[in-house]
């Protein structure tokens, strides 16, 4: 292997490695579909160029070790555009949760949520009632509101220490009424009826003290989803960025490397013409 060959499968073995974190955000992303999020969507297009990243990047280390230029050439081609579907899904989780978060509530460390302050792609799928199904569902199986109980001496904590308490966007919205529904706290997820302000949220009236209910019809326990979503997508797309980052370095790096192989191969300039005799030697006897 000449020392341009040994740093182009160098540079793919760094790519095999910034595809680990790649493919373990789209791993992290399905584990909290299934408990947290409940909405499966972004995960499955990370865990393939995570997956796409290490075959290509071996690829083109076997195409270095080999001096194969067919390998080397799919590793180039092939890494481009799997990093500008990288970039493009990137883009997407940050222009989809663009929009929306918890409010603040005097009183109360933890936020109330409100399906108004979402809009676009992600806000239409979460509240649509043939999704919203099966998400309400997840979320009433994955049990977060049976998490949050806590007792004191074999009784509720009381209410002053649930107020500073910091819950999750689900366990805001799903978990209890909007605090403007001036509810009276009896544990956790039970909350006996109270003085509901003219033109209050509409989820004043959904919210049950069935365990089995609770708030899960809510719009709030919808813009909780949402909220969690956000969370979520936005720290997997942050780990993306510094992959895409190194991904583009390495890939700058691997292309003036192979570059710099195809000289010593040629012994000339890349893309120059070789020269060659117009007429053969004449042989005399």
């Amino acid at each position: 292997m000449t020392a341009s060959n040994s740093l182009v499968g160098f540079f793919n073995f760094l790519t095999f490695l910034a595809s680990v974190p790649v493919l373990g955000a789209g791993i992290w992303l399905s584990s909290r579909a299934n408990t947290a999020d409940c909405l499966k969507f972004l995960e499955w297009p990370f865990i393939a160029i995570g997956v796409s990243i290490m075959v290509v990047s071996l690829a083109g280390f076997a195409g270095a070790c080999y001096r194969n230029t067919y390998l080397l050439r799919f590793y180039l081609v092939a890494m481009f555009f799997i990093i500008v579907a990288l970039i493009g899904f990137v883009i997407f989780a940050y222009g989809v949760t663009s929009r929306g978060s918890g409010r603040l509530v005097l009183g109360r460390v933890y936020r109330d949520y409100y399906l108004t302050d979402y809009s676009g792609w992600l806000e239409e799928r979460v509240a649509d009632e043939k999704y919203w199904a099966d998400i309400s569902s997840c979320v009433r199986e994955s049990r977060v509101c049976a998490r949050i109980r806590r007792e004191l001496g074999g009784v509720p904590e009381p209410a002053e220490l649930f107020y500073i308490r910091p819950l999750t966007p689900v366990e805001s919205g799903c978990c209890k009424p909007p605090t403007e529904c001036n509810f009276i706290y009896v544990n956790e997820t039970m909350w006996n009826p109270g003085v509901v302000p003219p033109g209050g949220s509409t989820d004043c009236a959904r919210w049950s003290n069935d365990q089995a209910a609770l708030c899960y019809a809510c719009d709030s326990c919808k813009a909780g989803v949402l909220g969690s979503l956000k969370d979520t997508w936005r720290k997997a797309a942050l780990i993306n960025i510094i992959a895409i980052i190194v991904l583009v370095i390495l890939y700058g790096l691997s292309y003036a490397a192979y570059r710099n192989s195809r000289k010593n191969d040629t012994n000339e300039a890349y893309g120059a013409a070789r020269m060659t005799k117009s007429h053969p030697a004449v042989i005399r006897i």
